[in-house]
């Protein structure tokens, strides 16, 4: 079985989570060799129900045999464990701490709001999509006309965590009516640039195939 061994770095995944997307940004920005594992979430493989017997999710990295799991603390943990490679965090704690806290606000808010949005089926304005035209913002405001939000450092972690869910922008519109070139053209601007890096451009998935696979996961749901 691919990965059996773990020996070096195996990353479990699926192609359309933005979560383990986050981690190909990163190994591929680190510029660390490593196994990619396909896993699929109807049928789970023993090796991630074994690396990750809390949650049963991806993704998982394994490094020489040991588990790390959630995206966030991955990406954290690449850094640390390989410190002579490209740094995503920055050096001072305090806006190491800023960084941390804006990754967690696209996990809580962006990413709560949206899984929010799946069941909303009425045109007219709901909550859920008010609230998502803030939480764009906000980001908006946070990158504050920097090209990254990284800032003098450049592409960082920020960046790394809410690049993946660049590709549900247009989603946002087609599905919500919340374009985000009119909410927050800043932070299209910013999503713009970041596919333009190799790292990211080869790690996530396109506009079009999330677009497919909200509507499949409605049309699932019963909402379509």
């Amino acid at each position: 079985m691919a990965g059996e061994k773990n020996v070096g770095l195996v990353l479990l995944n699926a192609s359309m989570s933005p979560f383990g997307q986050r981690c190909s940004i990163a190994l591929a920005e680190k510029d660390l060799p490593h196994e990619y594992v396909e896993e699929d979430l109807a049928a789970k493989s023993d090796l991630l129900l074994r690396s990750n017997p809390v949650y049963k999710q991806i993704p998982v990295l394994l490094h020489d045999g040991r588990t790390v799991i959630e995206s966030l603390i991955i990406l954290q943990y690449l850094d640390e464990a390989f410190p002579s490679t490209r740094p995503l965090l920055p050096a001072d704690p305090y806006e190491r701490a800023r960084a941390r806290f804006w990754a967690d606000y696209v996990d809580k808010k962006l990413y709560g709001c949206a899984s929010r949005l799946y069941m909303v089926k009425e045109e007219p304005q709901t909550p859920a999509k008010v609230e998502m035209a803030e939480v764009l913002k906000t980001l908006e405001g946070e990158l504050a006309g920097k090209e990254f939000f990284g800032g003098e450092q450049g592409f960082g972690f920020v960046d790394v965590a809410l690049m993946p869910f660049a590709t549900w922008f247009e989603s946002f519109d087609r599905y919500w009516g919340v374009g985000v070139a009119e909410v927050a053209p800043m932070l299209a601007a910013w999503a713009a640039r970041c596919m333009e890096r190799e790292s990211v451009s080869r790690s996530v998935c396109s506009p079009k195939e999330v677009y497919d696979f909200i509507g499949q996961t409605r049309k699932n749901l019963g909402i379509e």
